[in-house]
């Protein structure tokens, strides 16, 4: 495939991700009978469109956004089916369903790739290195599963590896020993240049487990849950400045992203399957971030939406929904702004 073609699918990628999302907007609307005026994939002028009931169906040209406009979303209607009208408790699961859908897509398409899995490498100690000073009862015993290290949850065997490195050398150690929880405390752990290897090593070595139907699911989930880790872990980054705006990708840097991913794999096969990987973090990435709790994001609305739900049970009188529509316009323009910088940065990288 030559890199235009996975330009092509990385553009594919992002309207099925929006689309995924918006259809969760669009079908709980529905199914809490809120009106639904618009249904659009896209930004900028439609190319195809088609009205069916009170609902208008849009293809725009622009592949970078969408939207399902609601009656009465942004401010007061008379119409009862108005989302505005609708119980708190109906907004909110309109409100959160597009995340659950971008995060059940993301787990979905793990769990399609796993399915020609074998086995994995577990968590798992199979055997040591001969002469490995960490080996003992009071220590680490062949056949433990590491559940945690410094209070971290170890959800893949690189998890070991990762908070190892990122520790003191000195660590909490939690690990399943035949069925019981085991805590080995300020156990210290470093690398050595065993005899016989090429390279240093912690000196155990993980297993193997076969990959049943069940063991398939269970590890696409864990996977799920380590891609919202390394989100949260890179929003904690962000705000105690370890990395910039400098470092952050907008549509323009993950779609050069996903190109490169193509074009550094070995065959056609192993591109298709690195993609749709790295599309599944990037569905759970966004499931996520959107629900971060900043004015224009579907997490703003949640948030605002709980607020004004306490004001009201107070004070016993319904808050113009205006209001909220001004804090979600003030939103936009900034978000519409941080993009927009975003997008001149990946340019930037790209020429570089």
């Amino acid at each position: 495939m030559t890199t235009l073609l996975y330009v092509l699918f990385a553009i594919l990628l992002f309207g099925i991700l929006i689309a995924v999302h918006e259809f969760g907007h669009f079908s709980a609307a529905k199914l809490c009978h809120v009106r639904v005026n618009e249904f659009a994939i896209g930004m900028g002028p439609a190319i195809w469109k088609k009205q069916k009931g009170e609902t208008l169906y849009a293809l725009r040209a622009i592949p970078l956004g969408g939207y399902c406009a609601m009656e009465g979303e942004n401010s007061q209607s008379e119409d009862p089916r108005a989302f505005t009208n609708a119980s708190a408790l109906k907004r909110l699961l309109i409100l959160v369903a597009g995340s659950f859908n971008n995060y059940l897509l993301g787990l979905i398409v793990i769990f399609c790739l796993y399915l020609g899995a074998s086995a994995f490498l577990m968590p798992g100690i199979a055997s040591f290195v001969e002469g490995c000073p960490y080996e003992g009862e009071d220590a680490l015993m062949v056949g433990d599963r590491f559940l945690k290290i410094d209070g971290h949850r170890v959800y893949q065997y690189y998890d070991v590896g990762d908070f190892l490195e990122a520790g003191d050398g000195t660590y909490d150690i939690v690990v399943n020993r035949n069925g019981k929880r085991v805590t080995v405390k300020d156990f210290a752990m470093e690398k050595h240049l065993y005899e016989g290897q090429t390279r240093e090593l912690y000196g155990f070595y993980f297993g193997y487990e076969e990959a049943t139907l069940p063991l398939k699911l269970q590890y696409a989930w864990s996977t799920s849950l380590e891609f919202g880790r390394m989100v949260w872990m890179g929003l904690g980054q962000l705000v105690h400045g370890e990395v910039g705006l400098k470092d952050l990708s907008g549509p323009v840097g993950i779609v050069d992203a996903i190109a490169e991913t193509g074009e550094n794999a070995e065959t056609t096969s192993d591109a298709v399957y690195d993609i749709l990987y790295l599309g599944a973090f990037i569905a759970i990435n966004l499931a996520i971030m959107n629900m971060l709790p900043l004015p224009a994001l579907d997490g703003g609305r949640v948030f605002l939406l709980l607020v004004t739900a306490v004001i009201e049970a107070i004070t016993r009188k319904k808050l113009d929904p205006k209001y909220e529509g001004y804090i979600h316009a003030a939103g936009l323009v900034l978000l519409l702004g941080l993009m927009g910088v975003i997008m001149l940065s990946d340019i930037v990288k790209l020429f570089r």
